[in-house]
């Protein structure tokens, strides 16, 4: 195997071997996205259509959520012990067999609602580990390529987003042709795909010093998941990043969930501007998104980080309370959506820069972790705020709130060490530098 896999590389010129595991990468992430948007409209579309009740359909669609969740705490120890190539092949093949079997059991009427859930349970949890294995393996193809850090986050994230806009109307379009349940094969054609993908374009790396050798092979599980969080809970600046995740992921969830169903049916009584709303930030954020690749190595990163919460947060809070026409509504909804771009691949700066790869696993399930905890919290929260407060109130408080987290960088000291280079073993690297790798940082 290891023959084929070195003749195989060999037949590419050395610019393509350099290039090619990245340009993977980031197809991979928007094929991924693709197949997770197409899946997060299909299912619970058949739910509501085959059972009509709203319980069985928010039931199904927790579920997912909660083995995302699961395997983004439990899995980290895994993925840091594995390679990460075959951590990402194994999940994404879990993935499209258990998307498989919807369908299949469907065409034999075996499909029980909580057999449903199961499966979508398990798609959550193989969902966790390919993406976390993805994102071990990106910095080794950064370095191959000799692209700058911020260049290669902001571009997965492009692609990323590109997914998640083309997913939901191509599920919509299939949903009218074929119906919901064989919706779910473009998923399973995309997981496919990105096995196939990594597979074939992304080279094997090998596991570095310290990561499952002999003296780690003896270590418990439970310590690797405690060394982890006492990574997490010791580097100031991560951990500034992740209480802010905490927070901003809930008035997200409050938002998306709650008060922007909201406003599409109190103030615009309209599908389609609703639609376009959703449109007009995803059209935003894949510009920023692009944008940071391009020049976000040259910007300071805590005034970055204001700056594109300031627009996630307050500006469309304060846009939606105010009600303006469509036109300016869209226009100013597609500038908040810059900062979304913009945030993603920035925090992933940070956290490349300053997590050792032999926990990166760890770290990185756990900050995913952080993100869907708060996120139904949010959602909860925003439920009797706006039946008490009503709508505008509610904007407002979460304007307001979101206002506040996002001068914190400008209060407190720790967000300096944004503009900092942390401390590394060997060189230190220049960010500026258009070949900079992804060193890795002592603990």
């Amino acid at each position: 195997m290891m023959n084929q896999r070195t003749s195989r590389w060999a037949l590419l010129t050395p610019r393509a071997r350099r290039t090619v595991p990245l340009l993977a990468l980031v197809a991979v992430a928007g094929v991924s996205a693709l197949g997770l948007s197409a899946t997060l409209v299909a299912v619970p579309w058949f739910v509501l259509h085959s059972t009509g009740s709203g319980t069985w359909t928010g039931l199904v669609a927790a579920a997912e959520t909660a083995g995302l969740l699961c395997s983004a705490v439990l899995a980290g120890p895994a993925v840091d012990r594995l390679p990460a190539r075959a951590v990402s092949l194994g999940a994404d093949l879990l993935t499209a067999s258990a998307l498989a079997l919807v369908p299949a059991l469907h065409a034999v009427d075996a499909l029980a609602l909580p057999v449903l859930v199961v499966l979508v349970f398990a798609v959550g949890a193989a969902r966790g580990p390919a993406e976390t294995a993805r994102q071990l393996l990106l910095p080794d193809a950064l370095r191959r390529a000799g692209v700058a850090l911020e260049a290669g986050t902001g571009s997965v994230e492009a692609a990323r987003r590109i997914g998640l806009m083309a997913g939901a109307p191509l599920a919509g379009l299939l949903i009218a042709v074929v119906g919901p349940v064989r919706t779910l094969s473009a998923d399973v054609g995309a997981a496919l795909l990105c096995c196939l993908l990594v597979a074939a374009l992304v080279p094997f790396v090998p596991r570095p010093p310290g990561r499952g050798g002999s003296g780690e092979a003896a270590a418990s599980y439970l310590s690797d998941l405690r060394a982890g969080w006492a990574y997490l809970n010791g580097d100031r600046p991560v951990r500034a990043v992740t209480a802010v995740l905490l927070v901003t992921n809930a008035l997200d969830g409050a938002l998306n969930g709650v008060l922007y169903p909201a406003y599409g049916t109190r103030v615009l009584d309209s599908s389609a501007l609703f639609g376009a709303m959703v449109t007009a930030i995803g059209a935003g954020a894949l510009l920023g998104a692009a944008l940071y690749g391009r020049i976000g190595r040259r910007l300071p990163r805590r005034a970055l980080f204001v700056g594109a919460f300031l627009l996630v947060g307050a500006v469309r809070c304060a846009t939606l309370a105010a009600g303006p026409p469509p036109w300016a509504l869209l226009s100013l909804l597609a500038l908040s959506g810059l900062g979304s771009g913009a945030l993603a691949p920035l925090m992933m700066s940070v956290a490349y820069e300053r997590v050792p790869e032999e926990v990166r696993g760890r770290v990185f399930g756990m900050l995913t972790a952080c993100a869907l905890a708060a996120t139904p919290l949010g959602m909860l929260g925003a439920g009797p705020v706006l039946d008490g407060w009503g709508l505008t109130p509610a904007l407002l408080a979460t304007g307001v709130v979101y206002l506040g987290v996002t001068l914190t960088p400008l209060v407190f000291r720790v967000w300096r060490e944004l503009d900092v280079p942390p401390v590394m073993k060997g060189p230190a690297t220049d960010r500026s530098a258009p070949n900079a790798e992804v060193c890795r940082p002592s603990l």
